[in-house]
């Protein structure tokens, strides 16, 4: 998916499908519909009280209490590698994008009509074969040496096809108002280094499956000698597994913070000729930043010496991958029954028009857009998430003064980047043009491959000028939300603004634990290990003290072991300090959620409603936003790729609140239970 949540600077919600063609995001059940003016979507009071297991007790499993008989009730759609709450709002977002691309495709003048059209013509697609992308496999085919290879892999760069490396324009994390090249990894066919180096069977089987794709992909664009290139290349790949960064040193902001000059790099990795590699699209960047620095001088002395044949396959492989979806069924079913079934266990594609809204969305996001914004976002929910924003912010002020672990120096800086903050609501105050953008009718792979040069073009085109800073790293159709460091900004698209998230009709107490905890959540990524790295200005910068750090590190290590002892099967734990980030999000988040509800009852009690006191509310509207049924290939993939943990232990987080054990009431000895002393606070 395109996207501008790039690097170490900005972090989402939730994850983005890892791989093209792999996790559509959406279901094939329409969400409830809206209900009669003064009645939540859900319930009496917003929370799907029906979905509750009560014979679970919340001090064993709260996220089962709250979800159990939802859980069991409701089948994943055989199009989705999972579902849950996020997935049904998707689904109604793009419902709602398909009625007005539609529309647009009656109308002669639309470039989302004539583009959605496009893909809609699977005629045509089926028609042109591979004719389309011949051209480009023979430029492919036409390299014999280093140099045409390195200029190639910068072509591919700009049509968007995985090469060896991986580059983008964004913020330099110190000098936060200049735009830098920043260079990361890349390489792999499969989603990260552990499937390559994890000597368990299933991972081995993954492998075996893998190499068996590559030699179908090869045979099926026409290539001989199939089976023994793609073990080739699969040996290649392997090898640069070992020498890429862990998934916990690459989300480092420090250690991915590694400035040099191009002739730097080019000494430091002189098996790779980078200055023809950026030449190919007329760059020649002063300086860059190489996030993993030993990569890729590892990479570079492994393509040296690698045959030339192999490199030209990597490509091949990738560029097929990347555009399988606008290629013939022989070639994208081929794709998805790797990427789609193997490594998600989604049984089935999706339907094209629901692809089509997707490519829409990756292509002309925006233009959509601003016709989704007028139809379904009224501005009553922008101006109720103004509020909500606001008192978020505020209970977080209080929260920083409160801190016991906190140096007084620093909370007056803490102070400084909370007021800096800019809350993005809804939709841009300015959108993209995409005048640029060619769309020719009947012509779906040239539109794409359009698409992806004209989005390279937009993002190398910022250096040198002033910030973006009314830029959007999500089209206003997402189910999301991000923070960006850089821009000391969080981030609220249009459609994540929904019951169960929002609902204007619904008790408070659910609001604050659905959207109020997402607004608390973003927010506190900013405090969180990395972000909290980035001061009012947007600069990666201590400015903390030495014992701040020190104390901020006891507390995450705990938070840390907690996640370490999660094992969602036998021997597949998650990872503590890759998912630390989300889970210092949750936990911060929910604690200035709930400061703020309490707040917003202005001194006087909650409303008791169905026997439920207000706080009661508050934790299971948290719960209920998490809910979410995975297939088991799913969930092993998102252990190694997914900074998030699994929805389970996001809604048991819980059990680090003594107001959820004082409003629930759970026994010690419960499986969540925690001692008083055990229980982590942060923020």
């Amino acid at each position: 998916m395109k996207t501008l949540l790039k690097g170490a600077a900005a972090t989402a919600l939730v994850l983005m499908a890892t791989m093209a063609h792999a996790d559509q995001a959406a279901d094939q059940t329409a969400a409830p519909a809206a209900t009669a003016p003064g009645k939540p979507t859900y319930g009496s009071y917003g929370f799907d009280a029906a979905g509750m297991d009560t014979s679970v007790k919340p001090g064993d499993d709260f996220y089962e209490y709250a979800n159990g008989t939802w859980l069991k009730n409701t089948p994943i759609p055989a199009d989705k590698s999972n579902y849950g709450a996020f997935n049904t709002l998707d689904d109604l977002s793009r419902t709602r994008t398909r009625d007005i691309l539609e529309k647009a495709k009656a109308d002669p003048a639309s470039k989302i009509g004539a583009a959605y059209a496009s893909y809609m013509d699977a005629a045509a697609v089926e028609a042109k074969g591979l004719a389309l992308i011949k051209p480009w496999l023979a430029e492919i085919a036409a390299v014999k040496d280093l140099k045409s290879y390195a200029t190639l892999s910068g072509k591919a760069a700009r049509a968007g096809v995985r090469g060896p490396f991986r580059f983008y324009v964004g913020q330099d994390d110190k000098d936060p108002e200049t735009y830098i090249l920043s260079m990361m990894q890349g390489g792999l066919g499969l989603p990260d280094r552990d499937y390559y180096l994890d000597t368990s069977d299933k991972m081995a089987a993954i492998r075996t499956a893998y190499v068996a794709h590559l030699e179908k992909m090869l045979t099926l664009a026409g290539e001989t000698n199939a089976k023994a290139r793609a073990a080739a290349l699969m040996a290649f790949e392997t090898e640069i597994a070992k020498v890429h960064w862990t998934q916990v040193d690459s989300r480092d902001a420090d250690k991915t913070y590694n400035k040099m000059t191009l002739a730097d790099l080019q000494k430091a990795a002189p098996g790779f000729d980078f200055a023809t590699y950026f030449a190919a699209n007329k760059l020649k960047p002063a300086e860059l930043l190489i996030a993993q620095p030993s990569a890729i001088t590892g990479e570079a002395a492994l393509i040296a010496k690698t045959p030339v044949g192999v490199l030209k396959d990597g490509l091949l492989l990738a560029s097929l991958h990347q555009y399988a979806d606008y290629l013939p069924d022989t070639i994208a079913n081929a794709d998805f029954t790797f990427y789609g079934t193997t490594l998600s266990g989604t049984p089935e594609r999706e339907e094209r028009w629901k692809r089509g809204v997707t490519f829409l969305k990756e292509s002309l996001g925006e233009e959509v857009g601003k016709v989704y914004v007028a139809q379904y976002f009224p501005p009553a929910t922008k101006a109720a998430m103004d509020v909500l924003v606001k008192n978020v912010l505020a209970a977080m002020g209080r929260r920083i003064d409160a801190l016991p672990w906190m140096s007084d120096t620093a909370k007056a800086r803490a102070h400084k980047k909370l007021a800096a903050f800019t809350p993005k609501i809804g939709y841009p105050d300015k959108w993209r043009d995409y005048t640029g953008l060619t769309i020719k009718s009947g012509d779906l792979l040239g539109n794409a491959m359009r698409s992806s040069a004209f989005d390279f073009d937009y993002n190398v085109g910022k250096l040198g000028k002033p910030i973006y800073r009314w830029e959007w790293g999500m089209t206003p159709m997402e189910i999301n939300a991000y923070a960006n460091f850089g821009m000391v900004e969080i981030v609220f698209p249009a459609a994540i603004l929904q019951p169960p998230f929002f609902d204007p009709n619904a008790d408070p107490a659910v609001n604050y634990g659905g959207i109020g905890a997402v607004i608390g959540h973003e927010l506190s990524h900013h405090f969180d290990d990395q972000g909290a790295k980035y001061d009012e200005t947007g600069k990666l910068n201590q400015w903390w003290t030495d014992q701040d750090v020190a104390n901020f590190k006891a507390l995450t290590a705990k938070l840390g072991a907690q996640y370490d002892a999660y094992e969602p099967f036998p021997g597949a734990h998650v990872k503590g300090a890759f998912t630390m980030g989300e889970n210092i999000g949750d936990l911060g988040g929910l604690a200035v959620a709930l400061d703020a509800y309490h707040a917003s009852l202005g001194g006087k009690p909650a409303p008791v409603i169905d026997g439920l006191t207000g706080d009661e509310r508050f934790f299971l509207g948290w719960a209920q936003v998490w809910r979410r049924n995975y297939r088991e290939a799913n969930l092993r993939q998102r252990l190694v790729t997914d900074p998030h943990a699994p929805s389970q232990y996001r809604a048991d987080i819980v059990r680090n609140f003594d107001a959820w054990y004082d409003a629930f009431k759970p026994a010690p000895g419960g499986k969540i239970y925690l001692k008083p002393e055990d229980r982590v606070k942060i923020w």
